[in-house]
């Protein structure tokens, strides 16, 4: 699933969430206000676990990516010395 997707996804129910509180709340408006301030800092709370899930998947997926070049270029350079001493060795 698409991360932006996701994300406007959580904050449209963060969004009708507290709409629908404020709707059909039968309570007074300090204790309507305090539940949804308490459900938009659990969306908060869903939006950063997310966020931090997201960043520490492309944090690994770059380490991968940096070992793998690593290991692209160290490949490379140890077939370049072996062509360069195999001609260096038809040159003699």
């Amino acid at each position: 699933m698409n991360s932006s997707k996701l994300l406007l996804g959580v904050l449209g129910g963060v969004a009708a969430g507290a709409l629908m509180g404020v709707l059909f709340a039968p309570e007074k408006g300090s204790k309507t206000r305090k539940r949804i301030m308490n459900k938009a800092n659990d969306g908060v709370d869903v939006l950063k676990d997310k966020f931090d899930s997201l960043l520490e998947s492309m944090n690994d997926k770059y380490e991968n990516i940096w070992h793998a070049k690593e290991e692209l270029i160290s490949d490379g350079e140890a077939r370049l010395n072996s062509v360069k001493k195999e001609l260096k060795n038809m040159e003699v």
